[in-house]
């Protein structure tokens, strides 16, 4: 994949990994464009990076979803890859929380839904442009899941379920469709308490693009690769090993 002379937008920009692959892509593509939730972080992702555009919005909102494709297709017509990057989770206990239901549709609205329609969305401004791509930010724990999370690891296995799914259907079509898999990363993300083996956001968008400018089509960053074999060859051990993290 040429990671050179793109458009590229990231939702979830503002923070974290989506704001490191920003900065990071920023330095040899024609334009970086963001979306994030939070008018300061973005005010504040601005101001790091001044190249940068950005659009205030909420992608677990359909109408957001539809308003964030029109300003790009008004805007930045020229946008060619779409990083769908922005998720959110809850820790909590499925039969202790009165609110549970309300928490697992804002994940299953963010973090499977908003990925779905955005690449249904912008695949006809990809299509309009040279190296259309959309690239999907998953994680290791599609293979095992981490019991502190009763929605995260489901709805990151169904987009990484659909990816697969996406990438068969393209096989006729211009659209590169990849999908990256982190393991733990010391992010925001993880207010403040990140588990002793996440690695910093800088190797892990480091490793991303090595895999990109490779042409992996599945890109496992850090230890991911060990945690599928280990699912595969023991599914039970590896439930265990990393829910004892």
């Amino acid at each position: 994949m040429v990671l050179e002379n793109n458009t590229i937008l990231i939702t979830g920009g503002s923070s974290g990994i989506g704001l490191e692959l920003a900065q990071r892509l920023i330095e040899r593509n024609n334009k970086v464009l963001i979306c994030g939730r939070t008018a300061d972080k973005l005010k504040l992702a601005k101001k790091k990076l001044p190249q940068i555009k950005y659009l205030q919005c909420d992608i677990s909102k359909p109408s957001d979803c539809e308003r964030l494709r029109n300003w790009v297709l008004e805007k930045h017509p020229d946008c060619n890859i779409l990083i769908n990057n922005a998720a959110i989770v809850h820790i909590e206990n499925f039969f202790r929380d009165d609110d549970i239901l309300d928490k697992a549709d804002a994940e299953i609205q963010t973090n499977l839904m908003a990925p779905i329609r955005l690449s249904k969305l912008f695949a006809p401004i990809l299509r309009n442009n040279k190296n259309p791509s959309i690239i999907t930010i998953t994680t290791g724990l599609v293979y095992v899941p981490r019991t502190i999370y009763p929605f995260y690891n489901a709805t990151k296995s169904a987009l990484h379920s659909f990816v697969q799914v996406l990438r068969s259907q393209s096989s006729d079509s211009l659209i590169n469709i990849i999908e990256v898999q982190f393991p733990a990363v010391d992010t925001p993300w993880h207010q403040g308490n990140p588990p002793d083996i996440a690695i910093t956001v800088e190797e892990a968008v480091e490793k991303m693009i090595k895999g990109l400018e490779k042409g992996d089509k599945e890109i496992q960053v850090g230890k991911v690769k060990m945690l599928y074999l280990l699912s595969r060859l023991a599914p039970k051990l590896a439930f265990r090993k990393l829910n004892s993290l």
